[in-house]
């Protein structure tokens, strides 16, 4: 069928993996992995209707694919062209019907969920999407008041976890302790190594300034109903504060 063919195009072309026909049983069975720590991110299985709880008589090809989000998955569970997943954990995997009724689109966003799930956790750095972060600036150590007078681009220090892409907020500490700018991060690992006492730098990464804010649109006290009390490196934001901040 030609939806099963797409989809191995697209798996192909994509993450130029190729489908490993594993099972003499199963000859049109099949599964794609990941060639550094070897997990399956999908599976081409063949299963009888009945077997999924169909009426009708005959064959189905089925993808398996792992779905991160339980609710995600009760909710396509439910829906037709979609089934828990067959031959294997039904509480993380979903057998979605390659018989065109689901959408090539809606199969490929999740094979791409399913790819990053099962990727290794340097893989899931990598192509995990553009991250916020809220990271602190001492003004002890740094005239960071005044870092962006002549330039709309500042070397800081990378935190671990940050990379090209992302936005910063950046939170400036005792006696401002507000929110003074945001950023979007253009360039990491530039090497620098610098050691003190109150300083341990591995690597810079190059920020480019966004937005300004004054000390009183988001001081401490307003972080705080939020849910931030504290910010002693990079961190999350909560989604309420990220809207606004927006």
């Amino acid at each position: 069928m030609q939806i099963k063919e797409d989809v191995l195009a697209y798996v192909r072309e994509t993450y130029h993996v190729d489908i490993e026909y594993l099972w003499k049983r199963s000859p049109g069975s099949g599964i794609f992995r990941h060639a550094d720590n070897r997990k399956w991110f999908a599976a081409l299985l063949i299963a009888t209707k009945k077997s999924l709880g169909l009426s009708e008589e005959g064959d189905l090809e089925l993808l398996n694919v792992k779905v991160g989000d339980a609710y995600l998955l009760d909710t396509l569970a439910g829906q037709e062209g979609f089934f828990r997943g067959y031959h294997m954990s039904k509480g993380h995997w979903l057998s979605i019907a390659l018989d065109g009724t689901v959408p090539l689109s809606t199969i490929c966003r999740l094979i791409d969920e399913s790819f990053l799930l099962t990727a290794s956790k340097a893989k899931q750095q990598k192509l995990r999407p553009p991250r916020d972060w809220l990271i602190p600036a001492n003004p002890k150590y740094y005239d960071i008041e005044h870092a962006f007078d002549d330039t709309d681009v500042l070397n800081w220090k990378q935190g671990r976890g940050i990379k090209v892409k992302d936005t910063v907020y950046m939170y400036v500490a005792s006696p401002v302790s507000a929110i003074l700018y945001k950023a979007t991060v253009i360039e990491t690992d530039i090497p620098y190594r610098y050691t003190d006492t109150n300083l341990d730098i591995k690597a810079l990464m190059r920020i480019h300034l966004e937005k300004r804010y004054a000390p009183e649109e988001f001081p401490l006290e307003t972080l705080k109903e939020y849910g931030v009390s504290t910010i002693r490196g990079p961190r999350g934001i909560p989604e309420r504060l990220k809207e606004r901040l927006s």
